[in-house]
């Protein structure tokens, strides 16, 4: 009586008999070595497998013959998984964007379509710098401080590097301290939750400091956002309106908290040049006068 090892090789060895019948394709043919071949690439679609221990009738190792892949079907199974291993990456970088708070006039920026002139090159050169070496800002807990005059490209820039990191899967948020404080202040959300949630993203960008209210409530609240980015390890990129010594010669107690905890964390920048968005305007004044007058 054959054995339970010898049994069950056969069980095995009827079903991988029938399943191959069942997945032969058309063109198909059995070679001169008794195996199913693909009528395609011409590769064999079944392998024989030994069993030593398990012993036929005529006291030999068991032999049984399995089906496996062609080239064919390699090929196709490969390509399907990285189909959608490709999808995948896209829903997941879908889902980081949908997180990313920016706003929507500042989802195209790009370093590609960064438009450099003399006065900008030597920003564009940071941030595309700051994008490559991220991996060791991060480590560094390195942010940057952009400052300068209203209208100079400091969101944009910043949004062009929240921007080229989601493009590799890196999680940012970009969003303002009015922003910030309206979400708090409106009690939609719990304040330690909701910045807990800023710090999961491994780059923080908070645009415009200084534009929000000065209140003791709302200047606690911006202290706490960026002690708590501080604490959490992680790097920090803001923008403001505000000058250098405004901010490394402010008085106020309230103030010079904030200030020094950003000095401590991010590398200054004063952002030159003339006003993008007063250039971008005189250039739609010209293309709608092209077009209303001729």
């Amino acid at each position: 009586m054959e054995g339970l090892e010898g049994i069950a090789a056969g069980v095995f060895m009827e079903t991988a008999e029938k399943a191959g019948e069942a997945e032969s394709g058309a063109g198909d043919y059995t070679g001169g070595d008794g195996l199913l071949h693909c009528g395609k690439c011409h590769k064999p679609k079944e392998k024989i497998l030994e069993f030593p221990g398990s012993l036929d009738r005529n006291g030999t190792g068991r032999r049984m013959k399995v089906r496996c892949m062609c080239e064919c079907e390699t090929a196709a199974r490969d390509k399907m998984l990285r189909q959608e291993k490709e999808r995948e990456e896209l829903q997941q970088l879908q889902r980081l964007r949908d997180s990313s708070l920016i706003e929507s006039r500042l989802r195209a920026a790009k370093l590609s379509s960064f438009i450099k002139t003399r006065d900008n090159q030597k920003l564009y050169t940071m941030a595309q710098r700051y994008v490559e070496n991220f991996e060791d800002m991060y480590r560094r807990s390195q942010g940057i401080l952009f400052w300068g005059t209203v209208g100079t490209g400091k969101s944009y820039t910043a949004a062009c590097i929240a921007n080229e990191l989601l493009d590799r899967r890196v999680p940012v948020i970009m969003t303002s301290f009015v922003k910030i404080l309206q979400n708090i202040q409106g009690g939609n959300v719990d304040e330690a939750q909701y910045i807990a949630q800023l710090n999961r993203a491994r780059l923080l960008i908070i645009d415009d400091l200084g534009t929000e209210r000065n209140t003791d409530y709302a200047l606690e609240k911006v202290y706490n956002v960026i002690d708590s980015r501080y604490l959490s390890g992680k790097p920090l990129i803001l923008t403001t309106n505000l000058t250098l010594p405004e901010m490394q010669e402010a008085q106020d107690t309230r103030y010079k908290r904030i200030y020094d905890r950003i000095f401590e964390m991010c590398y200054p920048f004063q952002v030159r040049g003339d006003s993008w968005r007063m250039g971008q305007a005189a250039q739609r004044f010209e293309d709608m006068r092209s077009i209303l007058e001729g």
